[in-house]
């Protein structure tokens, strides 16, 4: 009997035409096994200066051609922000749509809402049983699994799938207390596909060792279930006693207080306990305007992308202990 032949496609997905009569597209990468078994997905760049994950694809779909699928397929969209992309920036061209918050979006909506519509029939057809949406976070963070907060009974299943893979990632599992409704990762949920979002740490620029880290971690996932060979050794990012094999809340709690300048007392990657000064802020002849304390038990997952503070804004970003 004839061993079936892995299928690889690459083209492009028509998502609008230009003023100037060019044609926007999204590239589509697609691999086949011949060999009946799950469908998975892997998206990247919903936000336009987020670009590590757009190479971890690259680097897996290389990884795939020298080292067949045992079965099922696998399919991505690198760049689902590709105006974004193209001026660095988190959102949609001069209208500033966040595309990662219009989905499930609508065939006759806002440029975002019809970019989200598209992608998201195009995932819903091939009848998936898990998406990896792969983003990056503040420029100084830990790369860490980001799970959406419960959909509802109604979609056990499909959560129940996406906490079980969360965990097979390697790296801090930490769940969205902020109940974001129109992320790619939530609506999919509440269409009773599993997905969960990785953070693979820095934003603007390729990060080796992040982009290292993202591989091995997206591996362990497909070997999870069952389109790759495990390689060896499962991956596991280096966690603190305190927070490994836990599911921790996020928050961006405490915010500052005052306007000044934001000096770090603790790194990101570090567990900080409730009480614990964790950053100072100072006015521009260097006096001393707050000390900010821990309000839990955490993991640091990173700085904001600025040192400078003004009322009300988030200096820093945690996985937060749960009791």
């Amino acid at each position: 009997m004839k061993k079936p032949t892995q299928r690889v496609r690459y083209s492009f997905l028509k998502i609008l035409t230009g003023s100037d009569l060019s044609r926007r597209r999204l590239p589509f990468m697609a691999i086949e096994s011949g060999v009946a078994g799950p469908v998975v997905w892997l998206t990247a760049c919903g936000h336009g200066d987020e670009v590590g994950g757009i190479v971890v694809i690259q680097e897996l779909f290389r990884r795939i051609r020298r080292v067949p699928l045992v079965k099922g397929s696998l399919y991505a969209f690198p760049l689902m922000n590709p105006l974004g992309f193209e001026t660095t920036s988190r959102h949609i061209g001069l209208n500033e749509e966040d595309l990662n918050r219009s989905f499930p979006g609508s065939a006759t909506g806002s440029m975002a809402e019809r970019i989200a519509a598209k992608i998201a029939a195009t995932i819903l057809e091939t009848k998936p049983m898990l998406v990896l949406d792969l983003h990056n976070d503040w420029i100084n963070s830990v790369p860490y699994t980001l799970l959406d907060s419960d959909p509802g009974p109604e979609h056990k299943r499909a959560y129940a799938t996406a906490t079980a893979c969360a965990a097979r990632t390697g790296f801090a599992v930490v769940r969205d207390t902020d109940k974001l409704k129109t992320t790619l990762s939530y609506s999919l949920l509440k269409q009773d596909v599993a997905s969960l979002s990785i953070e693979l740490g820095e934003s603007y620029i390729v990060n080796e060792e992040n982009i290292a880290y993202g591989i091995r971690s997206v591996w362990n996932v497909l070997a999870h279930v069952g389109l790759v060979e495990p390689s060896g050794e499962a991956f596991a990012y280096p966690l603190p006693g305190a927070v490994a094999g836990r599911i921790l809340d996020y928050s961006d709690k405490p915010l500052s207080s005052t306007s000044g300048i934001v000096r770090f007392l603790a790194k990101p990657g570090a567990v900080v306990t409730k009480g614990q000064a964790i950053a100072k802020v100072y006015n521009a002849f260097g006096k001393l305007q707050e000390t900010m304390a821990a309000r839990h038990d955490a993991i640091v997952l990173g700085y904001s992308d600025s040192s400078v503070a003004f009322p009300g804004t988030p200096v820093m970003a945690f996985g937060v202990v749960v009791q």
